[in-house]
């Protein structure tokens, strides 16, 4: 068979004397990727551009990621510039990591002409890929998580659970835990996990094993455990070792009943909704380096606060912020009527896809948890508006320095791409973006430059995020640090 990856016409433009067959130059480079990335990830190694990873996506999907890169650098990000960093990482001997091809290949000094220096591109990846900097851990065996309830956070995190396995020793989703439904429980809830009228159809194969009372998803037995309260629940029996269990539910919140998970058999416990007591509600790439091997259970606070947390963190440890107000444009849920009907909860009885419905938000208390130092600077509410996903929040913050919009935006976006908060905070200059564009998003928040405002040492800022997939990621990034799983991402944060 003929060696595709020396193929002139994919190694070099000099053939390519029109636009459509730029195109199909670029698509066949994009085919060569799709079986390296395959390989690099079953060992270990996650390849993505600007935080999307390329693993188990088509030729076009990787040739979109490349398009992003336009509207951000402002440059075209070709795959000519990326292909051979790409397969230079092959041959290089690294442990487990992220490497964000993108970032990587937009750093690079030379890299309109990268295909010319193969020598410098040792050079170059040796330097930004420094194995003596990565700080990467895996457990040794697989990591039990068990999803206690499976509603829209549930079945999301089910889907993230089974397709970033890694090299398959990271975690294993055993089990699920849920009411018996009825006649045909089974096939009605692999029917909804297949497909979602918002993210679309799962991209893999889910066969359901009713004898078992099991889905198998992607190879991966699932175990359907009918129970009314974790008190029928034996893990132990079910040859479920020490699960991390994330209560989706929404029912529990406090110390004591939450405890309930641990009582048979688990050994942490997420909660997916803001927590009571002296529960710890944790931030991913916030204040999770506050956490404790000691502490057992574990909230992984709302899908607004952690929508708010990051940019507030930033803007704080820049700026300083003297006093705000945040009002969050969240879409309809689950806990909202179809049409009017009676609702313990003040006006949310009414028709959720016919009303703007003000309601009051536990974020903004919640933010203090993560912030101290905001402890009483702002005010919040909310609207709950007739869409199905997809929420914004929007921050107007008194600083104690002046800002003009393009200083703010600058700094916003060197923050989302190149700082620390990289992993969790997204950002867009689309002039012409709404909220359906950020269906399925990873980041925890996207900021809209486009939409903000500063006004001396006032400012408005615009952030996007999905409430039901940014916050799902954000819940499993947790879950992978609770289990010691920690993979370094390159190219390294610029401080």
């Amino acid at each position: 068979m003929a060696d595709l990856t020396k193929n002139p016409d994919l190694r070099s433009r000099e053939k390519v004397d029109d636009y459509f067959g730029d195109w199909k130059w670029r698509e066949g480079l994009a085919e060569l990727m799709v079986p390296i990335i395959g390989r690099l990830y079953r060992n270990g190694i996650n390849i993505m551009i600007y935080g999307k990873s390329l693993v188990n996506e088509s030729p076009v999907d990787i040739m979109s990621a490349h398009r992003f890169v336009r509207q951000i650098e402002g440059n075209e990000l070709s795959e000519l510039e990326t292909f051979p960093l790409l397969e230079h990482i092959t041959t290089m001997d690294l442990p487990d990591c992220e490497i964000d091809l993108g970032e990587l290949t937009m750093r690079c000094p030379f890299f309109k002409d990268l295909p010319n220096k193969p020598n410098e591109i040792d050079a170059y990846l040796r330097d930004q890929l420094n194995i003596s900097s990565i700080k990467s851990s895996r457990p040794d065996k697989p990591q039990d998580i068990v999803l206690y309830g499976f509603g829209r956070i549930g079945r999301l995190l089910a889907r993230m659970l089974v397709q970033t396995t890694g090299p398959g020793n990271y975690f294993r989703l055993r089990a699920v835990v849920v009411r018996k439904g009825g006649h045909n429980d089974l096939v009605k809830r692999a029917s909804l996990l297949r497909r979602d009228s918002v993210h679309g159809r799962f991209n893999g194969t889910i066969r359901v094993d009713v004898e078992n009372e099991q889905f198998v998803i992607n190879g991966n037995p699932v175990q359907f455990i009918y129970a009314n309260s974790p008190s029928e629940i034996e893990y132990s029996k079910l040859n479920i070792k020490d699960p991390i269990v994330i209560d989706n539910t929404g029912i529990w919140k406090d110390e004591e009943s939450l405890s309930q998970h641990l009582n048979c058999g688990a050994s942490k416990v997420i909660v997916t909704a803001p927590a009571k007591g002296n529960i710890r509600n944790v931030v991913f790439g916030v204040n999770d380096s506050s956490l404790n091997k000691s502490d057992k259970i574990i909230s992984a606070a709302s899908c607004t606060t952690n929508a708010i947390v990051p940019v507030l963190k930033l803007i704080s440890d820049k700026f300083g912020i003297d006093s705000g107000h945040i009002e969050t444009v969240h879409a309809y849920t689950n806990d909202q009527n179809l049409i009017d009907n009676y609702h313990k909860g003040d006006r949310r009885g009414r028709s959720a896809p016919l009303n703007m419905v003000i309601t009051s938000t536990g974020a903004v208390k919640a933010v203090t948890k993560a912030i101290p130092e905001l402890k009483g600077k702002l005010t919040g509410n909310a609207i709950r508006v007739p869409t199905p996903n997809v929420s914004l929040a929007v921050l107007v913050l008194n600083l104690r320095a002046s800002i003009d919009k393009d200083n703010l935006n600058i700094f916003l976006k060197t923050s989302a791409f190149e700082s620390k908060y990289r992993e969790i905070i997204g950002y867009t200059n689309s002039h012409e973006a709404v909220s359906t564009d950020f269906y399925s998003s990873p980041f925890a928040t996207i900021i809209d430059s486009q939409a903000t405002i500063a006004e001396g040492k006032q400012i408005t800022l615009y952030c996007w995020y999905d409430n039901e997939f940014g916050y799902s990621k954000q819940v499993l990034n947790l879950t992978k640090k609770i289990s010691s799983i920690e993979l370094t991402r390159f190219p390294l944060p610029i401080e």
